[in-house]
């Protein structure tokens, strides 16, 4: 078991490791190199953006040293974690000195990302090797969820299992076992996707824009695409990987026979153009924009975007059959990239399946090789190897006329090197909605919502609009999955879906649009469903527990508030940010933050300082940026679940929901003493303060109102009792009265048109 882990190198990558360690809860020591390198990295993390630590309190599991004088803080733990320059010797020099501290049975990993292990063992005992392996994180380490771990022909298969548990269910990875092969898997297939989109960029004269714009949407890939990528991580990094997988690889490797330099590349670095971290690199931000540079030049130029008609087009195959440079282009990097992996296994991971995985996960693509050969056919693929003069590799000539993937039964099946489909196997505990949809039918649906039976009594309520934006159906299917749960259709409630957001809040267009043709009487029922659809979840007869991952804002955020409990993944950033487009929250959010703020423990008492506390977090739009933070602004209860791996979600949701049925009896509505005219002509005050100093703006006066008006209680003192109705009633009129000003009007167009909030 694991119950300290030490980290050796206080770089970007061991630093984030340790912070990730710390935020599961787990003590870690940090040493590094440099002297005072450690609680500098520390000091570094606290103040980034995007934060390795999920909130302030993890980083005082933080334990700082020297390698030179503290290695001895090492001797106690279980795990020693070593991220230094990635040079075998210097690696091994560390070993050495670590076999004179550690504990017998402690495990050591490194986490090389192209260093063969058997590389790293070379001249070190049995002992030592019996406990070594590679765990490769890929960064940053709080948020890409990919773990690669190598085991050498030594090492302990207990060791394994145990490092691989605690990267699972404590630090909220998915583990892919890799075979001992230069690069591994992702970095492996992602170098030789960085080489070919680059290399066929310049050959083929595509701007950086169009290049982007292929290795982007269609095919899965995050809109940074590849130059922007390389912008990202460091355009200087390149050269370096390259020399490692020349200096590993055979030469007449694919990867290694596609190796080129660039002169404006070479320049670049040169220069210190070297993407974010230096003077800009493909792009740079520029007072009137965004630049992009000339590929053949090196000189920058605005920012367009693409016009290319192959770009217009949904199927990947289309793109790629297209006759324009960028269908060619794109075609030229599919044959590369797919064409590479299919003929690496089972060379350096025994299945598509882990294939995919690790390039799903560690760079964040929503297909992997084999699932992006389903989508052009593999016969496609082999028809244009051979068009092209190029191996058709074994497994592309094995699966033949079939795809890599199938569903049998309602259960997931990929194709393997042995010619038969086998499951795609899910770690013990793992419970995915997807896997439950594939062999079941939903128990209600609509156009934006599903009901799923999750088994022992437990349905799964599921959003699937746009960006999970709640609407009238959403609403609607609320409403009646509680009729049903009432019925008997079902003990107990999870509301979860398996989308990169959970919600991103009300649907504000058709607001607009109800708006722009004077339809009020629209808009209140829509606010008034809200609400007592939200009033349904709370006063169920059964357990009504809520499930999110990635953002919950605005509606979504009002629907957890709703709910019993929550079991949280960690990366959820949940946040009442209604004021962003002139609003104020309607759906009871006000309503529940007054009550969770009156009832917080450490809160002086009285009426004001509950109020204070509610204004200032939704006023100012606040979000919390972990499930850790959400419980510091008591937008999570201290009782709720925070789990680590998103796998994991739905699994703990549920065993919350049955662990509440013993003794259920639903949320009660509360009473508030709230400070009416007074606490208003407070918060009047600060909102002018604001004003006055440029921190606020005139239509944010205006909101503020609005929403002071609604947390004081309207008409009323702190010697009489308000009911949560008669708040929810404030919220509606504050809400429709808001939903008629210019200003807000303008702050919603501006949101859906430009996706960023008008400060006007």
């Amino acid at each position: 078991m694991i119950r300290k882990v030490g980290v050796v190198g206080a770089g970007v990558m061991g630093a984030g490791i340790a912070a990730q360690v710390a935020n599961a809860g787990v003590p870690v020591v940090l040493l590094d190199i440099v002297p005072g390198g450690a609680a500098k990295a520390v000091e570094r993390m606290l103040r980034a953006d995007p934060a390795p630590f999920m909130g302030k309190a993890p980083a005082r599991l933080v334990t700082t040293g020297d390698v030179g004088t503290d290695l001895s803080l090492l001797a106690d733990c279980d795990w020693i974690c070593e991220a230094i320059i990635e040079r075998p010797d210097a690696k091994r020099e560390l070993y050495a000195k670590l076999e004179g501290v550690r504990k017998p049975g402690s495990v050591v990993s490194s986490n090389t990302s192209t260093i063969p292990l058997a590389s790293l063992t070379e001249g070190l005992g049995d002992g030592f090797a019996a406990d070594f392996m590679i765990t490769h994180f890929f960064n940053p380490p709080r948020y890409m969820r990919l773990l690669e771990v190598v085991q050498g022909p030594r090492t302990r298969a207990d060791a394994v299992a145990m490092v691989s548990d605690f990267g699972d269910r404590r630090m909220g990875k998915t583990v892919v076992r890799c075979k001992d092969t230069p690069g591994f898997i992702a970095n492996r297939i992602g170098g030789m996707w960085m080489q070919s989109a680059i290399n066929n960029a310049f050959d083929l004269g595509l701007t950086v824009e169009e290049a982007d714009a292929v290795n982007g949407r269609p095919m899965g890939i995050p809109k940074t695409g590849v130059f922007g990528l390389m912008d990202l991580v460091g355009i200087d990094l390149g050269p370096h990987v390259a020399a490692s997988m020349k200096a590993t690889l055979p030469a007449d490797d694919a990867y290694v026979l596609g190796l080129r330099e660039h002169a404006v590349v070479t320049r670049m670095i040169a220069e210190g153009r070297t993407g974010r971290k230096g003077k800009g690199g493909f792009y740079m931000r520029a007072k009137g924009g965004k630049l992009a540079m000339e590929l053949g030049s090196g000189d920058y130029r605005d920012s367009v975007k693409p016009t290319l008609e192959s770009l217009s087009l949904r199927n990947l195959r289309e793109l790629a059959e297209h006759q324009d440079r960028a269908g060619r282009y794109a075609k030229a990097v599919l044959l590369d990239m797919m064409g590479y992996a299919a003929s690496l296994v089972p060379e350096i991971a025994d299945t598509v399946a882990d294939v995919d995985a690790a390039m799903s996960l560690g760079y964040a693509w929503k297909y992997g090789p084999f699932e992006l050969i389903d989508r052009v056919g593999a016969p496609w693929l082999v028809a244009a190897l051979r068009e092209a003069g190029r191996p058709v590799p074994q497994l592309l000539e094995q699966v033949g006329e079939r795809s890599f993937y199938r569903v049998q039964d309602g259960v997931l099946q990929f194709f393997g090197t042995d010619g038969e489909y086998h499951a795609v196997p899910r770690a013990e505990g793992v419970m995915l909605l997807g896997d439950i949809k594939r062999r079941s039918k939903p128990m209600a649906k609509n156009g934006s919502a599903s009901l799923w039976d999750v088994g022992d009594g437990v349905a799964c309520l599921e959003f699937h609009s746009k960006m999970n934006a709640l609407d009238p159906e959403i609403l609607a299917l609320i409403g009646k999955a509680v009729a049903m749960g009432k019925k008997g259709a079902f003990k107990a409630l999870v509301i979860h879906n398996e989308a990169e957001q959970f919600s991103v809040g009300a649907n504000i267009g058709l607001a607009l649009f109800a708006a722009n043709i004077a339809a009020w009487g629209e808009i209140e029922g829509m606010i008034e469903g809200g609400q007592k659809a939200m009033r349904a979840l709370r006063e169920a007869p059964f357990p009504v527990v809520g499930a999110p991952s990635g953002m919950a804002l605005g509606g979504g955020c009002e629907v957890l508030l709703h709910c019993d409990a929550v079991e949280a993944h960690a990366e959820t950033y949940v946040g009442l940010v209604e004021v962003g487009v002139g609003l104020i929250p309607g759906w009871g959010g006000c309503t529940t933050m007054l009550r969770r703020w009156s009832e917080a423990p450490k809160l002086p008492k009285g009426p004001m300082p509950a109020v204070a506390k509610a204004f200032e977090m939704i006023s100012t739009a606040q979000v919390a940026k972990s499930a850790a933070e959400a419980k510091e602004m008591l937008i999570l209860r201290p009782t709720d679940g925070v789990v680590m791996n998103r796998d994991r979600l739905l699994a703990a949701a549920k065993a919350r929901a049955l662990a509440m049925l013993d003794g259920y009896a639903p949320q009660q509505p509360g009473k508030l003493r709230l400070p009416g005219a007074t606490g208003r002509a407070a918060l009047s005050m600060a909102v002018q303060a604001q004003l006055a100093m440029g921190r606020a703006t005139p239509h944010d006066v205006v909101v503020c109102e609005h929403l002071a008006n609604t947390l004081t209680g309207g008409d009323t003192d702190f010697l009489v009792e308000t009911t949560e109705d008669q708040v929810m009633k404030l919220e509606r009129q504050g809400f429709m009265a808001l939903l008629r000003t210019k200003g807000t009007l303008a702050r919603v167009e501006h949101m859906l048109e430009t996706g960023r909030p008008l400060r006007n």
